[in-house]
């Protein structure tokens, strides 16, 4: 179902006549609107929201432009956090339809998928289906979803087993079906700021494989109830220069947008007065060499160089340097959620240049894969977020273990 415009002048409010049996309007309009580093971005203050059959649409930047429930910034309230699913057909026939129903059981002020909607070396393939059942899913979320690429979705689709595809063309085709508007998936949503100027990369499905310049809009950022929120295409697989198809020109491309977002969004924060920020990626980059989950793949964790035993490239320094700069200078709390390596955890393993932990980073890595003919539905869970703006950390962390979904232990 396609979702109209606002209607309403960005310079005014215009009440409109409710129809409750098709649609209720209200308006919208910004209070802050500023280019930095070529993007414009907007922030807009709730008036109501747009209800178009059974979609909604929601305008979340509330007082002061920093949203929250009924427009009230302090509010606390809940998201819930997903990824690295589903990876096989009884994951997508049973534990998904499990999970969704699950989080729509919850009151949950939105949602967000950090990456990969299939296997990385098995069926179904990377065709044009694949990012038309995921919008299904995403869609049949009650609450605001929002979602990341994984390296699975792209990087990985020109491994045979996974069609043999074009990775570059399939990022592209991706944009265009999950990232086409400044606006979340689900039942309900609300607007979003996205990375509009076209500083990555694009190819085309023809015979030439016409490479062009595209805006990396699966980049999104939105600021909820004093907590400003962004996704960033960051990438497994050694953020897409090691593999069977390594593009080197795609990485130069994306990586300093990627850098360009991480930093704008610490600065919207700032300017917004946040009390946190949560960023959301597929790659797990590795912070230090006690990360069992990437075994080999190791770097020092004070100077983030990675280790010279490492015969892969590195696609993160840079990236890690960036977020480390950010976290530090910001002082209040940071999350990092990431999946990639498939290991449910919540811990601080980012250290500064002496060797200190920081104490205002925290990494959250979702559950995902570990999907054999035993262990079923076994990892198809998420993890809850209660989001206090008024309490000293922000953030607290609860596993949700879906009933239906359980396998070694049935639930009570």
């Amino acid at each position: 179902m396609s979702i109209q415009p606002f209607p309403c002048s960005l310079h005014s409010v215009h009440a409109v006549f409710a129809d409750s049996r098709e649609w209720v309007r209200y308006c919208v309009y910004p209070v802050q609107v500023h280019d930095t580093e070529g993007a414009v971005t907007r922030t807009f203050v709730a008036i109501g929201a747009v209800v178009i059959g059974s979609i909604s649409i929601v305008v979340a930047q509330g007082n002061n432009g920093m949203g929250g429930i009924n427009g009230n910034a302090n509010a606390a309230y809940a998201i819930g956090l997903w990824g690295d699913l589903p990876y096989s057909a009884v994951q997508e026939s049973v534990g998904l339809p499990n999970l969704i129903d699950d989080m729509n059981s919850q009151k949950l002020a939105f949602t967000v998928h950090d990456g990969d909607l299939k296997t990385g070396n098995a069926a179904p393939i990377c065709d044009d289906a694949l990012y038309l059942r995921a919008l299904g899913w995403f869609n049949s979320l009650d609450a605001p979803a929002i979602f990341t690429p994984g390296d699975n979705d792209w990087v990985d689709c020109d491994r045979p087993n996974n069609g043999a595809f074009r990775s570059l063309e399939r990022l592209s085709h991706e944009r265009q079906i999950l990232f086409s508007k400044p606006e979340t998936l689900g039942r309900r949503r609300f607007a979003v700021d996205v990375q509009s100027t076209p500083l990555c990369l694009g190819e085309r499905n023809d015979a030439a494989h016409t490479r062009f310049s595209e805006a990396c809009v699966e980049n999104r950022r939105w600021t909820y109830g004093r907590v400003t929120y962004a996704t960033i295409n960051a990438q497994g697989t050694c953020n897409n220069r090691c593999g069977d198809g390594a593009d080197q020109q795609e990485f130069e491309a994306r990586n300093p947008a990627n850098i360009a977002w991480l930093r704008d969004t610490f600065a919207e924060a700032k300017a917004l007065d946040s009390v946190a920020v949560m960023l959301i990626a597929q790659a797990n980059p590795g912070f230090d060499r006690n990360d069992a989950t990437r075994a080999g793949l190791t770097r020092n964790p004070n100077t983030l160089v990675q280790d010279a035993t490492v015969a892969d490239p590195d696609g993160y320094f840079d990236y890690l340097v960036a977020l480390r700069n950010e976290v530090i200078a910001f002082q209040r709390p940071v999350a990092y959620v990431h999946g990639d390596s498939h290991y449910f955890r919540i811990d601080r393993p980012m250290l500064n240049s002496l060797g200190v932990r920081l104490e205002n980073f925290t990494r959250v890595e979702t559950f995902g894969d570990n999907a054999s003919n035993i262990t079923l539905t076994n990892d198809v869970q998420w993890v809850k977020v209660l989001v206090d703006p008024n309490s000293r950390e922000v953030f607290a962390y609860q596993a949700q273990i879906v009933p239906a979904n359980r396998v070694a232990v049935p639930a009570p």
